[in-house]
């Protein structure tokens, strides 16, 4: 069983990884391991939501899901959005961009970063929004009480995330603005393209959640016209199986799919940005990543299981919440892509830790990680 389910995701882990290593060698083969084991941690939880809609669609639209949904996936964000993001901001053309990157490497490079404070700071913002986001919203499973649960009141305050966002975002084009003049160079009259591209990342974020809230509101739309349908066809005695989302529903859930598994892509792909330029290895270590996500998808709707392992959704977003900062700081200092990863993995490694610990705490009848009751509403 799990074989075949995750047959494809070993295969192409085992080329991926040899492709690495004779690419750029064992540096190389660590960066495309970080940035797989990152993807498949920041979209576990999309996995989980891609498992619970894929369950209640017929056996056609989730063919269509897991061939052409996984196409778009894989080659459309995850291979061909990096060389988009490096074409605008070094205003290059994508074939140009992709084939500077192998045989010029050194222009390559310079290019992107001249542009990385551009990318950096489209990418903090839109990382940033998502995190914020998240961190702001009451929730009955809380992970880091004592950070969660205030954070969770102040979430009730309208439009905070963005004010917060718009902030970080001012004070990172000031003081990138302020180190510039003082130092001179290229780079002195760059303030307004890193505010330019930041607000251009809150845009994007927002575009990308008002549609993924328009397909499902669509979606529950559909579903509750569906409903009717079946509580009618019980009355008259036809045939209810065939009447569950299919049809309309079903495209919708589709669309809605697609919208949410691009909107997790984005996250991905930028915070790729936080460890490596190189679209190679982002393009080999985002395609792992995609491939295990997609298993993991057929793997919980085979299994009929969904997340066992409750806290990995707030280690994940805490992760991207790092990388939003990173990205930021990135803007005016360097920092080494091997901690950068790191720093990731290692918050997804404790909120995986605290989960198993949780759930042994609930079948032992005791306490979670935290100290407090395993099962305790965020209210209390």
């Amino acid at each position: 069983m799990l074989l075949k389910t995750f047959g494809w995701s070993f295969a192409i882990t085992a080329l991926g990884l040899v492709a690495a290593v004779f690419y750029g060698g064992w540096e190389a083969f660590g960066v495309v391991a970080i940035l797989s084991v990152l993807e498949i941690s920041l979209s576990f939880d999309n996995a989980v939501v891609n498992a619970g809609i894929l369950k209640k669609m017929n056996a056609f639209w989730q063919k269509i899901f897991l061939t052409v949904g996984v196409l778009i996936a894989v080659f459309g964000m995850r291979l061909v959005f990096p060389v988009v993001i490096v074409a605008i901001t070094a205003k290059i053309g994508p074939i140009e961009a992709v084939d500077l990157s192998f045989n010029q490497p050194e222009r390559y490079q310079e290019l992107v970063t001249d542009a990385h404070p551009a990318i950096a700071a489209f990418g903090g913002m839109f990382l940033l929004m998502i995190f914020l986001d998240f961190i702001f919203e009451d929730r009955d499973i809380q992970w880091l009480r004592w950070i969660e649960r205030p954070l969770a009141k102040l979430g009730k305050v309208d439009m905070l995330s963005v004010c917060i966002a718009l902030i970080v975002l001012l004070v990172s084009a000031m003081t990138f603005a302020t180190q510039a003049h003082q130092h001179g160079g290229a780079h002195a009259n760059k303030a307004e393209t890193v505010l330019l591209a930041g607000v251009a990342g809150l845009i994007t974020y927002l575009i990308v959640g008002g549609l993924s809230g328009y397909f499902e509101n669509k979606l529950e739309e559909e579903e509750e016209r569906e409903h009717e349908a079946e509580e009618e066809a019980k009355k008259t005695g036809k045939n209810v199986s065939a009447m569950v989302l299919s049809g309309k529903a079903a495209f919708f859930m589709f669309l809605y799919l697609e919208v949410l598994d691009a909107s997790f892509s984005f996250d991905g792909v930028i915070g790729a940005f936080a460890i490596t330029n190189e679209i190679v290895l982002m393009a080999l270590g985002l395609g792992i990543g995609a491939m295990y996500v997609r298993s993991l998808t057929v793997y919980l709707v085979r299994q009929g299981t969904l997340d066992d392992y409750v806290y990995l959704e707030h280690g994940a977003h805490y992760a991207i919440g790092a990388l939003a900062v990173i990205l930021l700081v990135t803007i005016q200092y360097e920092i080494n892509e091997i901690i950068t990863g790191l720093v990731g993995v290692v918050l997804i490694g404790w909120s995986f830790w605290s989960s198993v610990r949780r759930n042994k705490a609930l079948e032992a009848g005791g306490d979670d990680s935290s100290g407090s009751k395993a099962e305790v509403p965020s209210g209390v």
